[in-house]
């Protein structure tokens, strides 16, 4: 019989257990599929008493994950401990030095250390997977990296959080505003109890950077991306959306070109005629455009113990086979380092919502502050007094250059003709 897969698993947390429940479940078709069994050999976790619904008295309990790497019995190492730096860089370093290969759902990490690790892998010819990294189960990173190999991408974006889509679509569907929501969602144990990771952009902006690199075959540049998240819009920004045939989703969008390598994350307005407007609750998706294949939507559950389990496993399967090659599709060297596109020559259609004092000459100040810039108004719209005696107004520009929406912006910046700071969205050309 085939030598099994020896598996060394750090972290045990929701995880951790559904890997060692979809290998159970499912273990006989996975060596069918595998050409060979995979077998958990040695765990590592911070508390041994815990109970996590899985027998763990068969595995070597090892106490530092960072031993893990050095396990004898171990040929590929897990990591679901998580963070950026700390551990999980430790490990996953050791792991690559020892020569066996490193399977991994921490986005952070891969966000901030990716091409370092993939060298590392390279270099020691063995495998440095992370399909878990972006959107749970669903098979975005396969698909960039595999399926759409021939293509060159032009664009790919998408729906990266389901904290945010969760909360943005509840908003939609009740009319509720952010605050009550995101209170909702942290007793349905879809927000932390510090969600500020998922509702500033950071956890959508760690996937961009990854699929950022794998669509456009460049180097990881993570400090260029700009990120924007959810915490500013309102009930009234979702009912004006939907006033104007659109909705509002938090969006990560890249593409590469001659000017550079732009990576945003931002809330957009999308037209309900496009795939993304339809997506709620916590659901990730991801549109990637190729020059032959055309769009392509994958789409599927983010999170949770049985989708990123999946993921985790489905990359040990392809190890099992010796199914693996370059972490980024080509090898490390070969990734292009581009600088930072500059956001403000980008085209495109906004949309602004003030909120202003009551009073004469307010609509006449911000038309000429947009005038002055250069901006082109589709549209101006004003609503009735709201409960603290402010005023909406609300602003969908033209196609035109960023820098002029920004400049008008910074016209307004301090007028005592406004009772908050403006929210601005961009409008995703279908």
């Amino acid at each position: 019989m085939t030598e099994p897969l020896r598996v060394a698993l750090a972290g045990l947390g929701t995880v951790g257990g559904g890997v060692i429940r979809v290998l159970d479940a499912n273990g006989e078709l996975i060596a069918r599929r595998a050409g060979r069994p995979i077998e958990i050999v040695a765990v590592s976790a911070r508390d041994r008493t815990k109970d996590r619904g899985v027998d763990l008295s068969r595995f070597d309990w090892v106490d530092d994950p960072a031993e893990l790497a050095r396990h004898s019995k171990a040929d590929v190492v897990v990591e679901l401990i998580g963070g950026s730096d700390g551990p999980a860089l430790a490990l996953a370093r050791s792991t690559l030095a020892a020569g066996k290969g490193f399977v991994t759902a921490n986005k952070a990490m891969i966000a901030h250390h990716g091409l370092e690790l993939a060298r590392a892998a390279e270099a020691a010819q063995v495998a440095l997977k992370f399909e878990a990294a972006v959107a749970g189960g669903v098979p975005v990173i396969k698909g960039l990296r595999e399926g759409a190999a021939a293509n060159v991408i032009a664009r790919v974006y998408g729906i990266l959080n389901g904290t945010c889509n969760f909360i943005l679509s509840k908003m939609e569907a009740e009319g509720r505003d952010f605050a009550d929501i995101l209170e909702e969602a942290q007793r349905l144990g879809y927000a932390e109890a510090d969600p500020s990771f998922d509702i500033d952009g950071i956890d959508a902006a760690h996937k961009l950077s990854i699929l950022a690199s794998l669509a456009f075959g460049t180097q990881p540049a993570f400090d260029d991306l700009k990120a924007a998240g959810i915490r500013h819009v309102i009930a009234a920004d979702i009912a004006e959306a939907a006033a104007l045939g659109y909705r509002v989703r938090l969006l990560g969008v890249a593409d590469a070109g001659p000017h550079g390598l732009f990576q945003r994350v931002h809330p957009h307005l999308v037209p309900v005629s496009h795939p993304l407007a339809h997506v709620i609750g916590s659901t990730n998706a991801v549109v990637a455009e190729g020059n032959f294949v055309g769009r392509l939507l994958f789409q599927g559950a983010g999170a949770g113990d049985g989708p990123t389990a999946s993921a985790v496993v489905a990359d040990l399967i392809d190890i099992a086979r010796g199914e693996f090659g370059p972490p980024y599709a080509m090898p490390a060297d070969a990734l292009a380092a581009q600088p930072a596109a500059d956001s403000g020559e980008r085209l495109g259609r906004a949309y602004v919502r003030f909120t202003v004092v009551d009073k004469v000459g307010v609509l006449a100040e911000i038309a000429a502050a947009m005038r002055d810039a250069g901006v082109s108004i589709e549209s101006l719209i004003q609503r009735g007094v709201m409960p603290d005696g402010s005023v909406l107004v609300v602003i969908v520009t033209h196609e035109g250059p960023e820098r002029s929406v920004a400049q008008a912006l910074e016209k307004l910046r301090g007028s005592s003709s406004l009772a908050g700071e403006p929210m601005w969205m961009h409008i995703l050309a279908d």
